[in-house]
């Protein structure tokens, strides 16, 4: 099949999510001016460069009681943020704090999921998480949106410190068996990671 993303595609669901897929979660915590915790997870994430490493994150539409979605608005004012990676052993606790709660909520006691002190920036980490990108706000990108009331941003940010558990390191590298990091597909489903194959670079 063909279809233009301007015009109806005929399936049950829109497939462009499960085309691009698998996608890695970025389970993002911040901190408000006040010092409010924030946690949300969001499926368009992904690294974008290694020297230094940057990571970029989609976040689109807004908040159900009006304005930015509590991740950009906490960010873009307060410079900082934690990309707690997902794991598929957390898999609920991620899919609670993906409920649109009011802003007042506390994502951390919502999931009964553990702050625990980052190293360089303030917002906490997920301690029950095997991995974290500690960062700073770098740029926030306007994209292009077909409904005025639906923002699409791109909000990009420099890995300042990494957390790596020990227990997911095997011979001095990331062991995909024992992280098993979860992937978001199309609709409502996921994936983890169980097994690996290498490919060696020709030349």
């Amino acid at each position: 099949m063909f279809y233009k993303p301007s015009e109806p595609h005929g399936l049950k669901h829109g497939p462009l999510k499960a085309i691009i897929a698998p996608r890695p979660i970025g389970w993002i915590s911040s901190l408000d001016e006040a010092g409010g915790l924030n946690l949300a997870p969001f499926s368009f994430f992904n690294a974008m460069a290694e020297n230094p490493p940057m990571v970029a994150m989609g976040i689109n539409g807004t908040h159900s009681e009006g304005g930015a979605k509590d991740t950009l608005h906490n960010i873009e004012r307060t410079k900082e943020f934690v990309c707690n990676m997902v794991t598929y052993d957390i898999r609920d606790s991620m899919n609670t704090t993906s409920a649109m709660a009011p802003r007042a909520v506390d994502e951390f006691e919502l999931a009964g999921l553990t702050p625990t002190p980052s190293e360089l920036v303030k917002p906490p980490r997920v301690k029950e998480c095997a991995a974290h990108l500690e960062c700073v706000y770098w740029q926030t990108i306007e994209l292009p949106t077909n409904d005025p009331n639906h923002k699409n941003s791109m909000l990009m940010g420099q890995v300042v410190g990494i957390h790596i558990s020990d227990d997911v390191i095997t011979d001095g590298m990331v062991d995909m068996a024992k992280y098993q990091p979860l992937a978001r597909l199309g609709y409502m489903d996921y994936c983890y990671v169980e097994n690996t194959f290498s490919l060696t670079r020709p030349g």
